[in-house]
């Protein structure tokens, strides 16, 4: 048989179109040529494929090779291809058996020994198999995280040799099954952070409601060690969520790491550009708002990040997705992240600091503050001021110093705070909008006068007082309270705190 085709799978963001990879033999002068708009990496293939075929021991067909990668108007990118490529060049050489390849799809690169190399988008190829009730051959490398699909049949390739040993009959398939139950996941423990009580109550509130968080304090107050304890009071990822994060990580790298089920906690540096905080790139990849999604994106030293970055973060942080356009694609990346946010009170830091003085005029501290728009700042639901705690607090190693809960307890306050919201409304407070935040939100007349009376008098927007409302439910969420009351809106207005 001169004609094979073998089933593969592209990557378009966190989906993956099939690819029939069409392979002919034919007279002629030998070469070697692939089309079906293949970038620069799938045309370097030819010499990948033709390596690992001969240090593997089959034969190099001495005729006019053609490969199409149909459809033609998808663009193709990356290595991944080189297993098909491979494995069509053998069945249409007639070394393997054309029926061993149905029903199965294959994505892979290959090195120039034959052996089987990680490629990004395993899990989008294994979500996509699985609708189409195909077994999948991945790279051993990736076989992990594409079991995790529920459904699907995942077979994990080490080299070529082998894998077509397999195909032959002459060898057991390597066949990958998600663990029956997940491994216990460690996070560090909220009972470490010593002091900041209100703080800690924040957090919790802002875990129970999915609320957005500023921290503004001196340096070593510990902001950065609050925000490290959110992932770990945060309810355990459903395998929904996991699956969402997988794909997403795996679309990002072709190794995603040693991450495994933890919560994502993004932290990138203050010196990260748009595309790398949005995603971007010819072919679009995720960035970090996205690698954040279900989990917490840390962003230290807000106001050091170039003002056009942040104002990246304005769409997502309300809609909870990020469209990239470019030429050839339009691609939509999930990005529902809770935001944790750190700064400094002043260029120096030490402006309302009891211990040290401020160098800063107040000319410089205003515009070091503007250079965090109000339309973002209004978009984070609690703003808090962290003070300095005191260095005997801090050394201070007997029991009797008062640490608070530790991060079981809270997260248990948390999932009952979450399933009541869940029960009622379906989502998280701090998704509530439009009708459904009236609905759900609804205050007293004594109540309602009060919200405003408050909201005239710190001048907030009317996105302001949708963002009072949904904490204000957490924390009556917290309590087991059905209705909003007076002390849950005022301690919704206290977490308001750089804007009053």
């Amino acid at each position: 048989m001169e004609l094979s085709a073998v089933l593969s799978r592209a990557q378009r963001g966190v989906d993956a179109p099939g690819v029939q990879v069409e392979t002919h033999i034919s007279n002629g002068l030998p070469a070697f040529n692939i089309v079906g708009l293949p970038a620069t990496a799938v045309r370097e293939s030819k010499e990948r494929v033709r390596s690992a075929l001969l240090n593997s021991h089959f034969e190099w067909p001495a005729r006019r090779l053609t490969v199409n990668l149909a459809p033609a108007d998808l663009p193709k990118d990356g290595g991944r291809f080189d297993l098909p490529i491979a494995l069509g060049i053998l069945a249409a050489s007639g070394q393997l058996p054309a029926n061993a390849l149905r029903q199965r799809e294959f994505v892979g690169e290959l090195a120039l020994d034959g052996d089987v190399r990680p490629v990004s988008g395993s899990v989008a190829a294994a979500i996509a198999c699985s609708r189409e009730s195909r077994t999948l051959v991945v790279p051993a490398a990736n076989a992990d995280a594409a079991a995790l699909v529920p459904g699907a049949e995942v077979i994990a390739a080490r080299c070529l040799l082998t894998l077509c040993a397999w195909l032959q009959g002459r060898a057991k398939p390597a066949r990958v099954q998600a663990a029956a139950t997940p491994p216990p996941v460690n996070y560090p423990d909220l009972s470490e952070v010593r002091g900041h009580p209100l703080a800690k109550r924040a957090m919790e509130v802002a875990a129970a409601g999915g609320h957005h968080l500023l921290l503004c304090g001196p340096p070593g107050t510990g902001k950065t060690m609050l925000a490290s304890r959110l992932p770990g009071i945060l309810p355990e990822l459903t395998p929904a969520e996991l699956l969402e994060i997988m794909a997403l990580r795996s679309a990002a790298t072709a190794m995603p790491g040693d991450e495994g089920y933890r919560r994502p906690f993004r932290a990138p540096h203050h010196s990260a550009s748009a595309p790398a905080l949005v995603g971007g790139g010819n072919c679009p990849r995720p960035g970090e708002i996205s690698l954040a999604h279900n989990g917490v994106l840390f962003l230290d030293e807000l106001p050091e990040y170039p003002r056009q970055v942040l104002e990246t973060l304005r769409e997502p942080l309300e809609a909870g997705e990020i469209t990239l356009s470019r030429a050839l694609h339009r691609i939509t990346f999930p990005a529902r992240f809770q935001l944790v946010a750190a700064m400094n009170p002043c260029p120096c830091g030490f402006e309302g600091d009891r211990q040290r003085s401020c160098r800063c005029t107040p000319d410089q501290v205003e515009r070091y503050r503007q250079r965090i728009s109000g339309p973002l700042l209004d978009r984070i639901d609690i703003q808090l001021r962290l003070p300095r705690i005191p260095a005997s607090q801090l050394l201070d190693s007997s029991k009797a110093v008062e640490v608070g809960d530790g991060s079981a307890k809270v997260r248990d306050r948390v999932i009952a705070a979450r399933a009541q919201a869940l029960e009622r409304q379906g989502i998280c407070n701090g998704r509530l909008a439009g009708d459904r935040l009236r609905e759900h939100c609804e205050l007293s007349a004594v109540n309602r006068r009060y919200l405003e009376q408050a909201a005239e008098k710190l001048r907030m927007s009317l996105r302001g007082c949708e963002r009072v409302l949904r904490v204000a439910r957490s924390i009556a969420d917290l309590a087991g309270e059905a209705e909003i009351c007076k002390p849950h809106l005022v301690e919704a207005l206290a977490y308001r705190q750089l804007q009053a």
